[in-house]
C-alpha cells in the first residue's frame, strides 16, 4: 500500500511540476530573447521595420498587420485561418520557414522550448 501511495504521489508531483513548468515562463528572460527579434520587429503599433510590428500580435490574423507588405505565403496562411496565439507563435518560432513555406522571415528559429515560452510571455506583456 505504501508503495502504491508513493508511486501515486510521485506521479502527481511529476504532473504538477510539468504543468507548473509549462506556465512558469519568465517575462524578463523573454525580453532578452526578444533582442534577437528587435533588429527586424518593433513593439510600437503601426511601426514596421524589415518585419511587421508585433504590437497586437495576439489574436491577429497572419498577414494582416497594417502598412506591411507580407509574402504571398503569409497572406495565404491568414486567409486559411492562421491566427497568432501562444500555440501558433510557438509552432512558428521553432522553424519559421518550415511552418510557412515562402515566408519572408529569414530567422532560423528558436530551438529551446524555454526560449519560445519566455519570448511569448514577454510578447503577451509588451505587445498589447
Amino acid at each position: 500500500m505504501n508503495k502504491l501511495i508513493s508511486t501515486a504521489s510521485v506521479s502527481a508531483f511529476v504532473l504538477f511540476t510539468s504543468i507548473g513548468y509549462a506556465t512558469a515562463a519568465d517575462v524578463q528572460k523573454g525580453g532578452k530573447v526578444f533582442n534577437k527579434c528587435k533588429a527586424c520587429h518593433t513593439l510600437v503599433a503601426g511601426k514596421n521595420r524589415v518585419g511587421p510590428t508585433l504590437s497586437g500580435i495576439f489574436g491577429r490574423t497572419a498577414g494582416t498587420a497594417p502598412k506591411y507588405r507580407f509574402s504571398k505565403a503569409m497572406k495565404e496562411a491568414g486567409e486559411k485561418g492562421l491566427v497568432w496565439n501562444e500555440k501558433t507563435l510557438n509552432d512558428y518560432l521553432v522553424k519559421p520557414k518550415a511552418y510557412i513555406k515562402g515566408t519572408k522571415m529569414t530567422f532560423v528559429g528558436l530551438k529551446k522550448d524555454s526560449d519560445r515560452e519566455n519570448l511569448i510571455a514577454f510578447l503577451k506583456e509588451a505587445a498589447k
